[in-house]
């Protein structure tokens, strides 16, 4: 078996022209929030979620064909939380992947109906495929980590966070729903695919992505302390700006570093039942842990 690594760009090229064709084009109207939907969306990144998604499906022998629909869905609803992440009123940034933030270029008001029209607009691609059983096993996902007990009520949990620091339990707590949940839902909704999937196969994966998303919010923090900026795409140093809890100011870089490799090798253990067939997840844990953007 070939690497994932031999793939990755290929499926980076596949959710690019897949997401491009789902997205309203930007001259049909209302184009000012079409234009504003497209440039966030189709403006770079890493899209770690979506080859999650594929990963997943290779581990589980899906057809990439099956899960264009909830790749896309997943990385627009990615995209939506950036938009609003990124407003005055929440992390007040001006750059995103290396270009001005949606509220930078189009305006605060367009940016918020740009990103409620991103979030709609990926449950509508989810709804819209068959088999239902596996259609709804999606939607339900993509919900449940979007929604209040998910990543809206962890981006709730960091706000009300600023300015103080708090409790390691309740910091991973809050990166479990704000960044964890939605990498869960990535590798989930793979799961959903196939409704008779064996209960400890979905477990182990579950398991998997649960601690992939820690690792990855952790690497998230290190980067912005001592990341390069060229590469990262935005300002460093914005957590501290803001006085937010991470895990360097709490636990300092060495540290916050060893978290990481903790959550990485939790995550290469839930995978050992899975044998082989599970290096495309391997590769992505692997991806996302020493990342240097």
């Amino acid at each position: 078996m070939t690497r994932f690594e031999t793939r990755a760009d290929a499926y980076v090229d596949r959710v690019e022209s897949a997401l491009a064709a789902r997205l309203p084009a930007g001259d049909a109207a209302p184009a000012s929030l079409h234009e504003a939907m497209r440039y966030a969306v189709l403006g770079g990144g890493k899209r770690i979620r979506p080859l999650l998604c594929y990963a997943t499906g290779e581990t589980l022998g899906i057809a990439a064909d099956e899960l264009d629909d909830p790749a896309c869905a997943v990385e627009l609803v990615h995209g939506f939380s950036l938009v609003h992440d990124n407003l005055p009123a929440m992390d007040d940034d001006d750059l995103r992947r290396g270009r001005p933030t949606v509220h930078k270029a189009f305006g605060t008001a367009l940016a918020i109906l740009a990103g409620d029209a991103l979030q709609t607009l990926a449950f509508g691609i989810l709804a819209g495929g068959t088999p239902p059983a596996a259609r709804l096993g999606m939607l339900r996902t993509l919900a449940g980590a979007t929604g209040s007990t998910g990543m809206t009520g962890g981006q709730v949990m960091d706000l009300e966070a600023e300015g103080r620091a708090i409790p390691i339990a309740e910091l991973e707590e809050l990166n479990r729903l704000k960044t964890g949940c939605l990498i869960r839902a990535a590798v989930l909704m793979a799961c959903d695919a196939r409704p008779g999937l064996a209960p400890d196969t979905r477990q182990a994966l579950d398991t998997y992505a649960t601690h992939t998303g820690l690792a990855f919010q952790i690497r998230d923090d290190l980067l912005d302390v001592e990341g390069d900026a060229a590469l990262t795409g935005k300002a460093g140093g914005a957590d501290a700006a803001h006085g937010k809890s991470t895990w360097p100011a709490l636990l300092g870089l060495e540290a916050a570093r060893e978290r990481a490799e903790s959550a990485y090798a939790r995550a290469m253990q839930a995978l050992q039942p899975l044998g082989d067939h599970a290096e495309p997840l391997r590769w992505m844990a692997e991806r996302i842990v020493y990342r240097d953007r």
